[in-house]
Formats: C-alpha cells, sequence, structure tokens
C-alpha cells in the first residue's frame, strides 16, 4: 500500500460562499483550526463537551473514556438517556406541530407527519412491542420499506430498549434468515409488500421463505404491516397484523433509560469472509455523532427541509433519515420509490414540490441521472437548495462538477463525505463554511477524529503518498464490537500489523501537498458498488453453492454507474458453454445470486474458463484476475502461475 500512487491531479478549488460560511455554524478556518486544537489539548474534555450540547441526558455521564480494554473502548458509560426521547420528547415543549416527516410514496401521494403526532405513533407501536413480550435487551429484526412505518419501528424499539437490526428490504430470504440467527431476534417486523417504480416486491413472503430454511425458533412474533393489500401466508400463532397490534394501545410510553454503552443496533455488513458482520452501535455515542454532524456537516438551521435518500436498511438511512435529523428537529424528506420513476426528473421535481434545502445523495445516484438526462434539473425550480452532499463513495470529478453546476446552480457547497458503517457517522468531510472544495476529495477530518494515512507497519506517510487510511484515537460513534465475536472486531479493526493500536478503515488513500484526503478503494475483498459494500467472497459462496458450478472468483472493476461493478470468473463442473448458451447460462447464474443474497449482488459480468489463475501452491492469483476484469494488459509477474494459458483463455471469454 505505501508504494500507491494518486494519478488523479485535481487542481480546481471551490471556495465555501461568503453568504453561506458568514453564517454557518462553524464559520472559516479559524474556527475549524480551534476546534482541531482543542481536542488535541483535551481530548476527553473536547468531546464531553460536545457530548453534553448535542444530546439531553437523564443522569449525566461522570467518565467520558475507557480504554482499560482496548480496543473495546467505552463512552460516557455512567450516563443514561433514551434515543427516541432525545428524537420526539425533547421537541415537544418547542415545537409539536412542526413537521417532522415529509413522505412521498411510489405514486406521488404526499403525507405530512409532525413531532406531536410522531411522537404519539412512536409510543403507541412501543406499547404494542411490550404487549407482545419485546422488552430490554431482546434483538429485533426490521424488514420494511422505505416508509413511516420504517421509522416508528425503529424510534419504537429504541424506546423500550430493544434493539434493532434493519435488514435491507432487497435482501434475500437467505440473507435475512443469517442476521435472523446471528442476531438472536425474537420478533421481526415486516410489511405484506412494498412499491418501488410502480411494481410491487413482496416482503412478508419472503420472511416466510426464511423461516423456512429453519432454525429461526427465537422468534416469537412477526408483526405485518398492511402497505399493498395483497393477501399473504398468516400463521396464527406468530403472525400479527400492525394494525391489530396497535389497536387501543395508549399515545404515551415511558422510555426506557438505558446507559450510554447500551446497544442501540446491530446492522450487519460484509465482510472479507462468507459470513456477514453485525457491528454493534452503542447508544449514547453513536446519537452524539448523529447530532453533531447534522450540525457541522449540514449546518442544519431550523427552517431548513433536508433530505437524505438512502434506505433504512444502511447505515446511511440509520444515522441521517431515523435519527440525526429527528435528534436536532429537522423536517425531513422520506421517499418510497426510486430516482427514475415515472420519468428521470423525479429527484429534481420532489426538490421543487417540497422545497428542499439540504439534499444528501449517492455518487451512482447522480452518475444514474445524468445517464438518464444531463439537462433535467435545469427544467426544475430547485432554488430551495443550499447545500449538496455526497455519500456511499468517492465521487468522480466530473460528476462533482455537474452536481455543482446543474444541481447546486454553482451557489451551493458540497460535501462529499467520507464514513462506513463501522464509524456510525461521517469522519472526513468538508465542513461546507470553512473548507475549499476539490471535485473527488473528501478533503479534512472533522475536529476531534485522528484521522491519518500510513504504511504497511503503522508508520505517517508523507503527503503525496498512498497508504493505509486509520484513525488513531477512539471517538464516541465507533463501532463497539462484532455481535457475538469480539474476536474477529479485533482482528479486522485493530490488527497486530499495527500493534492493535490504529483503527483500520480498510480503505487506501492518498494525502495530497494541501493536507486533503483522497479515497483509493478498499485495501481487502469488499466490493463497493452503488455505495454498497458487498464481500466477494459472499458472492463466491452463492455461486459455488449452485449445482453447476465447481468454482468461483469475484472481482471489482471500475463501472461509470456504480462506482464498482461485480465481475465474476466461473469454473463449470461439466463443459465450458459456447454461443448462446454462454450468456443463457449467465443469466442463470446472476438470477441464482440474486436469489441467493440479493438483486444488488449479481454479477454484470460472467466469464468461464477452464481453470483460474493459481499458483503452484493452489492461491488464485485475485490481481491478475482485476487486470483481466478491466481488460488491461498483463504486466504483472506471473512465473508463480501453475497455469499462465489460462489468462489467455479468460481474456478472450469476455
Amino acid at each position: 500500500m505505501s508504494t500507491i500512487e494518486s494519478v488523479l491531479n485535481e487542481t480546481r478549488l471551490f471556495p465555501p460562499p461568503a453568504t453561506f460560511a458568514g453564517s454557518a455554524t462553524i464559520s472559516g478556518m479559524d474556527a475549524y483550526r480551534a476546534l482541531c486544537a482543542e481536542a488535541e489539548r483535551d481530548y476527553e474534555g473536547f468531546w464531553a463537551r460536545q457530548a453534553r450540547e448535542h444530546i439531553g441526558w437523564k443522569k449525566p455521564f461522570t467518565r467520558v473514556l475507557d480504554e482499560s480494554n482496548a480496543p473495546f473502548f467505552k463512552w460516557f458509560e455512567d450516563g443514561t438517556l433514551n434515543a427516541s426521547w432525545n428524537c420526539l420528547d425533547r421537541h415537544l415543549g418547542t415545537q409539536p406541530d412542526k413537521t417532522a416527516i415529509v413522505f412521498e410514496a411510489d405514486d406521488g401521494q404526499v403525507s405530512h407527519v409532525s413531532y406531536r403526532e410522531l411522537h404519539q405513533r412512536v409510543c403507541r407501536f412501543a406499547n404494542a412491542l411490550k404487549s407482545r413480550g419485546i422488552a430490554r435487551g431482546d434483538r429485533v429484526i426490521v424488514y420494511m420499506p422505505m416508509s413511516v412505518q420504517a421509522v416508528v419501528a425503529m424510534q419504537a424499539c429504541a424506546r423500550i430498549g430493544a434493539t434493532h437490526s434493519v435488514v435491507f428490504g432487497g435482501f434475500s430470504a437467505k440473507s435475512l434468515h443469517e442476521r435472523i440467527l446471528d442476531a438472536g431476534a425474537v420478533a421481526v417486523i415486516t410489511a405484506d409488500g412494498q412499491m418501488r417504480g410502480g411494481r410491487e416486491i413482496p416482503l412478508k413472503p419472503t420472511v416466510d421463505e426464511a423461516f423456512a430454511l429453519g432454525g429461526c425458533d427465537s422468534v416469537r412474533n412477526v408483526v405485518v404491516y398492511r402497505r399493498t393489500g395483497t393477501p399473504v401466508a398468516f400463521d396464527g400463532t406468530r403472525d400479527h397484523w400492525w394494525h391489530d397490534v396497535e389497536q387501543g394501545q395508549p399515545d404515551t410510553c415511558e422510555p426506557e433509560w438505558v446507559d450510554a454503552e447500551h446497544p442501540l443496533f446491530i446492522l450487519y455488513t460484509s465482510g472479507s469472509t462468507g459470513t456477514p458482520k453485525g457491528v454493534q452501535h452503542a447508544t449514547g455515542g453513536y446519537l452524539m455523532h448523529a447530532a453533531l454532524t447534522m450540525r457541522w456537516t449540514f449546518d442544519h438551521k431550523p427552517d431548513d427541509v433536508f433530505w437524505c435518500t438512502a434506505d433504512v436498511g444502511w447505515v446511511t438511512g440509520h444515522t441521517y433519515v431515523c435519527y440525526g435529523p429527528l435528534a436536532v428537529g429537522a423536517t425531513q424528506v422520506i421517499f418510497e420509490g426510486v430516482p427514475t420513476y415515472p420519468d428521470a426528473g423525479r429527484f429534481w421535481r420532489m426538490i421543487q414540490d417540497h422545497k428542499v434545502t439540504i439534499f444528501y445523495t449517492a455518487p451512482t445516484a447522480i452518475r444514474s441521472l445524468i445517464k438518464a438526462g444531463g439537462d433535467l434539473p435545469t427544467k426544475y425550480d430547485l432554488s430551495s437548495l443550499r447545500l449538496l452532499g455526497t455519500v456511499g463513495e468517492p465521487i468522480n470529478p466530473e460528476a462533482w462538477i455537474w452536481y455543482h453546476r446543474t444541481v447546486g446552480q454553482e451557489r451551493c457547497p458540497i460535501v462529499d463525505t467520507w464514513w462506513q458503517t463501522e464509524t456510525g457517522g461521517q469522519m472526513i468531510t468538508p465542513l461546507p463554511g470553512v473548507v475549499s472544495t476539490k471535485p473527488g476529495s473528501c478533503t479534512l477530518p472533522l475536529p476531534g477524529i485522528m484521522a491519518a494515512i500510513v504504511d504497511e507497519t503503522g508508520h505517517d506517510v508523507e503527503n503525496g503518498k498512498g497508504g493505509i487510511l486509520v484513525i488513531k484515537r477512539p471517538w464516541p460513534s465507533m463501532i463497539r464490537t462484532i455481535w457475538g465475536n469480539p474476536e474477529r472486531y479485533r482482528k479486522a479493526y485493530y490488527p497486530d500489523d499495527f500493534q492493535g493500536k490504529y483503527y483500520l478503515a480498510g480503505d487506501g488513500a492518498n494525502r495530497d501537498l494541501d493536507g486533503y484526503f483522497w479515497i483509493m478503494g478498499r485495501i481487502d475483498d469488499v466490493l463497493n458498488v452503488s455505495g454498497h459494500r458487498l464481500g466477494t467472497m459472499e458472492i463466491e459462496s452463492a455461486l459455488v453453492a449452485n449445482p453447476l458450478v465447481a468454482e468461483a472468483a469475484v472481482v471489482g472493476k471500475p463501472h461509470e454507474i456504480k462506482g464498482e461493478a461485480v465481475c465474476a470468473f466461473v469454473v463449470l463442473k461439466g463443459q465450458r458453454p459456447e454461443g448462446a448458451a454462454i450468456e443463457e447460462l449467465a443469466k442463470k447464474l446472476r438470477d441464482w445470486v440474486a436469489h441467493e443474497i440479493g438483486p444488488i449482488a449479481k454479477p454484470d459480468e460472467i466469464r468461464f474458463g477452464d481453470n483460474l489463475p493459481k499458483t503452484r501452491s493452489g492461491k488464485i492469483m485475485r490481481r491478475l484476475l482485476r487486470s483481466l476484469a478491466k481488460n488491461e494488459e498483463i504486466t504483472q509477474d506471473i512465473s508463480t502461475l501453475e497455469n499462465p494459458a489460462i489468462l489467455e483463455q479468460l481474456k478472450q471469454a469476455r
């Protein structure tokens, strides 16, 4: 990694507009440097101040950071609070009638939910969960459409001290089954189906399929929200309609006050081995960071209309849909559908109609919308916008420029945010009233985030050189452990290579001569497809599970829309297909992967070979496969290959 060089030489610089900087929460480089200096001087004192300023405590904490059992750090552990109280109750005395959520359904219907109404709905559903025997410390799977009800379910779990684990509604029965088992869930909250792009996608039948795989005996209740009205199978001993369990429940519910280290949620993310990792976050530090970054990164003001387009099935939807916006009392937009239905102007029409001021989306969506109609934003009134953001993967400079000019009309700062499921919230990002941005760079760490780039020995590399991105000090919103597997957590994030001192982000990065960070991609076998992390081992395992497949290797290749595409090299048990049979079999295997994992993991390209490039010891040489996937000439040393001729076969197989 220490030899990686950035080939991008981006010199364009975009200072914050003076009018924006003048009223920003953090205004000017001097203010940023002062916060950084405070954190350097008194790290614990700095974070204690943020925790007191940004969230409310039932019982104030007296201990800030416990490093005695590193890397299992604890923050504010003797303080007590409740995440739902912080998101809802604290606003009832000041703005009960303010709109909390503007919900737009797939078909365009719009509804508004005030803070008072959202509080009542969360309390009723929290009481419903309690009536079904769900209590503090229980794990609850949420497998829902993008909806107000999904937020209500998550907030209700937090209110009663249950730990939620949201599973993205596009994941398969097998993926859902794995997560139910690993979390030891006692309940599943789902819907009959969901609407996306004018199509109904079943959810309850997928839950039933997951149960049919066996082993889900810990689940005593399945609560089903009626979204589409399509009849679904019901198990009378286990399944309950949402409206039935909620009927007659009071619209007040005393929060369960938990300590700051209480597990708020588990969110499964892909790892470099076949099994997903249950990233576990604690309540206090996570919630503080969500609120802090709403004010710092998004410069949230009371009259803003905030829209993060992420699904709650991903961490972005946790932090910047369910928790962060509500913690600061924001009005936010939640959207059920897809950006290209009924046409590619959907996002721009929604910004116009709801007068969105802060818009946060993924580079994948931006690239898709450019392709669908690069001049479409000019046909809508986007004058309400004052800040733009990107999340999920690095944004290529030309897409950044289009976003800046065509959507932001050259007046909106862009916050290109780097963070992860494991970090809980944004870590490296331009503060919009402070930093002059460079297209494609996430720029500078937030105050208090000790980010660095090091070589394989853990030594800092000089600016202008590439290396391994690490965080040198623990921070409040960080992952606490991998659920049920603390040793995997330690090995994955605090490896012995660095004497267990630094958090290993898993990304390669470059820091330019101005000190700006540029993310250069993963250093492990995890792909970043449309902003979603997918483990290559998981996709390989799914392919090999097909009775026709003997062996498979998966790598990523650049994709103009998704950032990274899945390319699979497959060895069959029988003869290698020829002619029209190639595409027919490739489609069959793509559909197989979609069923095993979910449509997001479908390989864009499948190449069939008689073998894979292996060393004499049997190790697959993935670096050669990456070159083949990119259609690059093989210039690396292949002297250790057992079967060099296979390279030409796989090259011709495209």
